[in-house]
């Protein structure tokens, strides 16, 4: 089996089990897009968006709040109207994604977008019936059909896209920007926490050990996942209390890719001084000022984009579906450089060469870690 089959083979096990234990929490909340601006009077787009939220949810500071700004853009830039949108919040477990994008679906939005992987089995499942309604999956596998032991493949499907993101590329490069400070530091231990314990965090995992290894085969770097359910990724004070960990166990950086757990990485790092690497948006800038000063730099990973271009592709009539792959070639992934108090421009021009170094094929990321 190819190694990327064997990546999705345990997201698919592990939310197989999550959805035969979905059960009757209704915790959910629904809403309107509160974008400020665009799609207003004079809007003459008839399409419906929604957007279903992975847990956590609005306010993650990071995944969930990006697929909102790659709706709102949409709005904003006239592709949609405000008042043809709707986006639908998790329960804590994650168990009623299923039931969240089929409502959507049977209320007849033109786009459905599941902001995570979990999503995947139930949208593979319920496309075929939903032929008019175009579905989009971050970090998606629905696509992969029956390889993956889902129900239809992907010629049955041609209605969704699975928006995948090399994770791996961008914490190769944070990687570097780490083992860089730490030699700065004197400091022979760097951290990573990650949320839930599957193949896609893992990527996250392997990059950033990578880039540490290239620059410095002497630094260590610990690992600490947060649990092998999705509330691994919805769970601030378990976060910081495995940062506080990291820390204590001589970690001088961490690095986490957590979701909304992530946040409780910067509580610690705040509080002990030391240094924190954020993911996917800049939370150096979404987050309070005594925690954005730790934070070095972030793993920027353009959720807000693939939401964005899937609508765009529905408005313009360019909707191909299947993989669509977001990298450093396609400006999909990314690293901030928006503290220069920690991320100094000797630091990014380092960082600079190797990330060409990955667009020149010098340098083929890993996507798994050498222990697993």
């Amino acid at each position: 089996m190819p190694k990327w089959l064997r990546a999705l083979a345990l997201p698919v096990v592990a939310f197989a089990l999550v959805a035969s234990a979905c059960g009757s929490d209704d915790n959910s909340g629904s809403g309107s897009s509160t974008s400020a601006s665009g799609g207003g009077e004079g809007c003459s787009s008839d399409i419906r968006v929604a957007v279903a939220l992975d847990v956590g949810g609005l306010g993650d500071n990071g995944f969930n709040d990006l697929s909102k700004i790659g709706l709102d853009k949409a709005i904003s830039d006239g592709l949609i109207c405000q008042d043809n949108t709707k986006f639908l919040e998790a329960n804590s477990d994650g168990t009623n994604l299923d039931e969240n994008t089929q409502a959507l679906a049977e209320d007849g939005y033109d786009v459905v977008i599941g902001t995570g992987y979990a999503f995947s089995p139930g949208i593979n499942a319920i496309a075929p019936d939903y032929p008019d309604t175009t579905f989009g999956i971050v970090d998606g596998f629905a696509t992969c059909g029956t390889a993956c032991k889902l129900d239809n493949d992907a010629e049955a499907i041609p209605n969704v896209a699975d928006l995948t993101f090399q994770e791996e590329q961008g914490s190769f490069l944070v990687g570097v920007a780490a083992a860089l400070k730490a030699q700065e530091l004197n400091c022979d231990t760097v951290g990573f926490l990650g949320g839930q314990t599957v193949p896609l965090i893992e990527k996250f995992q392997a990059g950033f050990e990578a880039g540490v290894a290239e620059i410095d085969k002497g630094i260590t770097v610990n690992v600490e996942y947060i649990g092998d359910t999705t509330k691994a990724f919805d769970n601030p004070t378990e976060g910081e209390a495995i940062s506080n960990k990291l820390y204590d166990d001589g970690a001088c950086i961490i690095y986490h890719a957590a979701g909304d757990s992530g946040n409780g990485l910067f509580k610690a790092a705040a509080a002990q001084q030391k240094i924190a690497i954020g993911v996917d948006s800049d939370q150096h800038e979404v987050v309070s000022a005594d925690q954005a000063k730790w934070i070095m730099t972030s793993m920027i990973k353009r959720v807000d984009t693939a939401v964005f271009d899937t609508i765009k592709e529905v408005a313009d009539g360019s909707f191909k579906g299947g993989f669509e792959v977001f990298g450093l070639d396609t400006e999909g992934i990314s690293y901030a450089t928006s503290n220069p108090d920690l991320m100094g421009q000797d630091i990014v021009d380092q960082v600079e060469a190797y990330k060409q170094k990955i667009l020149d094929g010098d340098i083929k990321v890993p996507t798994e870690p050498e222990s697993s």
